[in-house]
């Protein structure tokens, strides 16, 4: 599938990850290979499309991390993007000696100062700190590797990082927090911002919002990339494609998507809620109240606010796209929902979420690509080599 993207020319593919096994695996196949060792593999299968990898700012060492992406940066010649995430799965928890997850704040608090280490670790070789002059017997320069020696409430790490500077200087920061501590976040870190957006209108709110903050950070808006997610089911036709909509609403399993729910929730029980009556949000604990996945709780209810669907309706809404923005139609229809949202201020781009692999993302490259590329918005060709060079970014 990463081949068949780089194929379809685009900038990056983007490998989820969670730490814990789900407890619906008797019917839901989430397994997955650790997606950093994943993005190795690929480094090597591919040639110019960027590699994004998620890896967890609670349950990792900052050294560790900035070496095992250093190390992709530099085996895939600037391709790797981070997709920082703050863990917030209970059973996550017990397999990092914890008997119960770290709050949201807390969460936060230690990913910031995360965030120091790492960039300083990056930083802590110059562009020019190797010579390899062999005639002179001289590998590096001593003074451009410099110890960072940080010293905080959570990390103590002396540096630096024993892997050169990669190609893009540090690799493409990736995060996906929409609550109001994740959007500041974001505001002060984060060059793409993967959003779940399942309306245009929040998300122009959610754009407008966002690269306010990134403005008050000090940084300039068109270095904070927003990429809302988007599942496209495409089709010859509009009624074929809600055909195909219908039927993978009745391939889910509603029970798996109560558990699934349940989790996002922080384990609230939802076992008394019917499946066919109209939900209200007084069925759903207030999203500030959550230490879990807060910002995706929040497009939940908001989703129960406006269009109050039944617990079936919700959940088969939810069960492919996670909630992001699901859309059936043509190819040209998809094409015009994202010339819409580009032009009208909701999304500088989007993270294309095929909801039937790999077949969706096939019709999606040959039949909507094209539609995008003769408006003039995809290129036909790449022009770059990094990552950094496909999303316009400056390098550190």
């Amino acid at each position: 599938m990463a081949a068949k993207a780089e194929a379809g020319l685009f900038d990056s593919i983007f490998l989820a990850d969670q730490l814990a096994l789900g407890d619906d695996i008797v019917s839901g196949p989430r397994t997955g290979l650790e997606p950093v060792t994943m993005l190795a593999a690929l480094a090597t299968g591919t040639k110019r499309i960027g590699l994004i990898a998620t890896a967890s700012t609670t349950y990792t060492e900052p050294f560790n991390l900035a070496r095992q992406f250093a190390s992709i940066d530099h085996i895939s010649g600037g391709r790797v993007g981070w997709n920082i995430v703050t863990s917030w799965l209970a059973t996550a928890a017990g397999n990092y000696g914890g008997d119960k997850p770290v709050s949201h704040a807390d969460r936060y608090a230690r990913g910031e100062e995360f965030m120091t280490v790492v960039k300083a670790l990056w930083e802590s070789w110059a562009e020019d700190a190797i010579l390899d002059d062999r005639a002179a017997g001289v590998y590096a320069r001593p003074g451009a590797i410099k110890r960072i020696d940080h010293q905080g409430d959570f990390y103590q790490v002396a540096g630096p990082l024993n892997v050169p500077r990669g190609p893009q200087g540090r690799p493409v920061l990736v995060q996906a927090g929409s609550s109001e501590t994740g959007r500041d976040f974001a505001a002060r870190h984060a060059e793409a911002i993967f959003t779940a957006q399942m309306e245009k209108a929040t998300a122009q709110t959610f754009y407008k919002d966002l690269k306010a903050r990134v403005t008050a950070a000090g940084r300039s808006v068109d270095q904070a990339l927003i990429l809302p997610g988007l599942s496209p089911l495409i089709a010859g036709t509009e009624a074929e494609a809600a055909r195909l909509a219908d039927e993978l609403g009745t391939l889910t399993d509603p029970e798996v998507g109560r558990k699934r729910m349940s989790a996002r929730f922080g384990g609230h029980d939802f076992s008394h809620l019917p499946l066919d009556k109209p939900l209200s949000v007084e069925d759903f604990p207030d999203p500030e109240t959550i230490q879990a996945a807060r910002s995706r709780t929040e497009v939940i209810v908001g989703l129960v606010r406006r269009e109050k669907p039944t617990l079936r309706e919700l959940l088969a809404m939810l069960a492919g796209a996670r909630g992001h923005h699901v859309f059936a139609g043509t190819p040209e229809q998809v094409a015009d929902l994202m010339v819409d949202w580009f032009e009208d201020g909701a999304a500088d781009g989007f993270n294309i979420m095929p909801p039937i692999l790999p077949s969706m993302l096939e019709i999606f490259t040959a039949e909507v690509v094209p539609i995008l590329r003769a408006r003039g918005l995809f290129r036909s060709e790449y022009e770059g080599e990094t990552l950094r060079d496909h999303y316009g970014l400056n390098q550190p």
